[in-house]
C-alpha cells in the first residue's frame, strides 16, 4: 500500500530464484532532521544470512542510491548500535556514509549526556552520503 501511495519504494533481490533480500527508500523520512533537510532515507535493508558476502547487498544499495540521486543529492540511513548491526555499520562506512553529527538517536529524540536508556533496536546513529 505504501508503494501505491508513493510513501516508499521496495526493491527485492533474488538469487537462483530464491528470495535473498530487500531494501526500501522512504520518500519522506520519519527522522526529523532528514525531514527538515529533505533527505531521502534508505530503510529496512536486509540480506538473508545465506546470501551475504555475494554482492547482493551492494547491488541493492547501488539501486537505492541511484534512485535517490534522481531527486536528491544526499542519501540518509540509520543504523542500529548493537553487535547485530556490525556488518551494516561496516558496509555503510565503506560505502562513504558518515554520521550526521547529531549523535545517537533513541525512539523520538537524540540522547543527551548522562541520559539513561535501554539499549535495544531503537537506538541508532544516522548517517548521510553525498551522491554523485
Amino acid at each position: 500500500m505504501e508503494q501505491v501511495l508513493e510513501i516508499r519504494d521496495v526493491y527485492v533481490a533474488f538469487a537462483k530464484r530464491k528470495f535473498a533480500g530487500y531494501i526500501t527508500i522512504c520518500w519522506s523520512s520519519n527522522y526529523e532532521p532528514f525531514q527538515k533537510e529533505n533527505i531521502l532515507e534508505i530503510v529496512d535493508f536486509n540480506v538473508l544470512p545465506e546470501f551475504r558476502r555475494q554482492g547482493i547487498g551492494t547491488q541493492l544499495m547501488d539501486k537505492a542510491e541511484s534512485e535517490i540521486s534522481n531527486v536528491c543529492p544526499i542519501a540518509g540511513i540509520g543504523v542500529g548500535m548493537t553487535p547485530g548491526y556490525g556488518a551494516a555499520q561496516r558496509l555503510y562506512v565503506l560505502r562513504g556514509y558518515v554520521p550526521d553529527g547529531r549523535g545517537l538517536h533513541y525512539r523520538d529524540h537524540h540522547i543527551k549526556y548522562s541520559e539513561e536508556i535501554t539499549v535495544d533496536d531503537n537506538i541508532a546513529l544516522y548517517l548521510t552520503k553525498e551522491l554523485k
